[in-house]
């Protein structure tokens, strides 16, 4: 199993923090990994993009030219990520902020309200958690099955205290698909 993912949104929506927890989670579970952060030099609102591959054999390269998946986080990334997503990919859209369709056909578009669902869990910065777990569930990269062991290994013991909101959130999105 190999998967190649992009992840596109804007600085401030924790892509980067997705990417990195994704292949976290991955190497978790005894998979290999890359990670390909590419960010704005803006503090908040600049472009925010991870390319991640996750596999069971080696990778050669970390570049993801062509990805089998792609998660849309803003409206500005739409166009980018129906570009290079493979014919047949998986792309899911964050309906929240994202009220357009990809004018590409031969796309599997899965549109997800991830901003409303943090929002309910308590705070619209957990959608990146909300999209993770909906795409862990619509890959089949992961297998999450131990969330919160994985988050205290993650996050340094300051960060703690916002774990059960981060389980709230991954398994919201994953129940959401």
């Amino acid at each position: 199993m190999t998967e190649k993912s992009f992840f596109a949104g804007f600085g401030g929506q924790g892509i980067i923090s997705l990417g990195q927890l994704w292949v976290y989670f991955a190497m978790q579970e005894g998979k290999n990994v890359t990670f390909f952060p590419f960010y704005g030099a803006e503090k908040r609102g600049g472009i925010a993009r991870a390319s991640v591959i996750i596999s069971d054999e080696e990778i050669a390269s970390p570049l993801v030219t062509t990805p089998d998946s792609a998660l849309v986080m803003n409206m500005d990334s739409l166009p980018l990520c129906e570009k290079i997503l493979k014919d047949g990919g998986i792309m899911l859209i964050n309906s929240s902020l994202v009220k357009e369709n990809p004018s590409r056909s031969g796309l599997k578009v899965v549109k997800i309200d991830a901003s409303g669902i943090a929002e309910q869990i308590g705070n619209v910065v957990f959608a990146n958690m909300v999209a993770l777990g909906a795409m862990a569930k619509l890959t089949g990269a992961l297998n999450l099955a131990d969330i919160e062991g994985v988050l205290k290994k993650f996050f340094p013991v300051d960060k703690h205290q916002y774990i059960p909101m981060n389980i709230q959130a991954i398994q919201a999105g994953y129940k959401a698909i």
